[in-house]
């Protein structure tokens, strides 16, 4: 992978409550690798996360936290560019120009605003419903030619996609915004939540013993996969018939996540067997590897001044690539952009 490295990355995550280990191994953990083969940007996606009602203090300190997230796991700050989305006022300047260029129809087939505005979309904010035109602009405005997503995200993608082609089409501008391509990880599945293997794993699931938090202590991640649902079965033999058993793939989903094991040599090694062994297995590799991140995560949030700094360092270096892209589409869609 090593060719690529000119090629660009962008990806955040929301600061909405308390990471948990499927925003870990869905997004943070191939964070980590990627900045070794690609320019990578990673934000918090504070301007996503008021789509909904927040509380002001909670937010600034979620943000933190999510900083934070990102060093104890491993993002180097120095390698990657990290900062909090709200502070590069481009982001919102080109969503509000890419909301001019999608249309109408686009928007009303995006099926993530249907799922989290439910049947009372009448009273969501409008926010939520032109949030993939803030997406787009948080990719495009850094000319972003890689972007990791997953299943919930893919479609969104292919909406910046459309959004690129007809501005560069619209404009005459032919290449100016390149068409990014998603990073997708066959090897990570969507992980679900610990009580119902059908709904993905979510911070704002009412029930603690849905998810486990990279804030967990090892009591409770241990407590949390004792009670993880299961099946009154044993371990299958083979994957087919493992698929088919959502909570059991979800929690083999999770070993093979965390320990980088097959998840067919995990069915093999634990066949015929109820599943206590197992769960203790698990447990032991989920406290093992979280427990640093746990704690350099809370070590972190007691010296606010230094993310605030890395932040800053991150908003400087985004901002210098960000205004220029922002000042060459004023340019190109016929703006007055009088600096002083």
């Amino acid at each position: 992978m090593n060719e690529i490295k000119n090629n660009t990355v962008l990806s955040g995550v929301q600061p909405t409550g308390d990471l948990h280990i499927g925003n870990y191994l869905g997004a943070i953990k191939n964070f980590v690798s990627m900045q070794n083969n690609y320019n990578c940007f990673f934000c918090i996606v504070d301007l996503h996360a008021i789509t909904v009602k927040q509380d002001p203090q909670i937010l600034k300190k979620n943000t933190l936290e999510v900083a934070a997230t990102y060093i104890a796991s491993g993002i180097d700050p120095k390698k990657s560019i990290v900062f909090n989305q709200s502070s590069i006022s481009a982001h919102a300047e080109l969503a509000w120009i890419f909301n001019c260029v999608t249309r109408m129809g686009w928007l009303n087939r995006m099926t993530q605003f249907k799922d989290k505005a439910g049947k009372d979309k009448e009273n969501a904010s409008s926010g939520l419903f032109i949030y993939p035109n803030l997406m787009a602009a948080d990719i495009l405005i850094y000319k972003a030619t890689h972007v990791p997503v997953g299943d919930d995200q893919k479609q969104h993608l292919e909406l910046t996609r459309d959004i690129a082609q007809k501005f560069n089409r619209d404009f005459n501008c032919e290449s100016f915004f390149p068409i990014p391509e998603p990073i997708i990880d066959k090897d990570i599945s969507r992980i679900m939540s610990l009580k119902n293997g059908d709904q993905k794993m979510s911070k704002s699931d009412p029930s603690e013993y849905s998810r486990i938090n990279l804030l967990d202590e090892s009591d409770e991640i241990i407590k949390k996969i004792k009670k993880a649902k299961t099946a009154d079965i044993v371990m299958p033999e083979k994957l087919q018939d493992v698929t088919k058993l959502s909570e059991i793939n979800n929690l083999l989903n999770i070993y093979s996540g965390f320990s980088e094991i097959d998840k067919q040599k995990l069915i093999t090694k634990y066949k015929g067997q109820n599943f206590s062994v197992f769960k203790s297995d698990l447990s032991d590799i989920l406290v093992e590897q979280i427990k640093p991140i746990t704690t350099e995560i809370k070590k972190l949030m007691q010296d606010k001044g230094y993310l605030q700094e890395i932040l800053q360092d991150g908003r400087n270096r985004a901002n210098e690539v960000a205004q220029k892209t922002i000042n060459d589409v004023y340019d190109i869609v016929g703006l007055f952009r009088n600096e002083t």
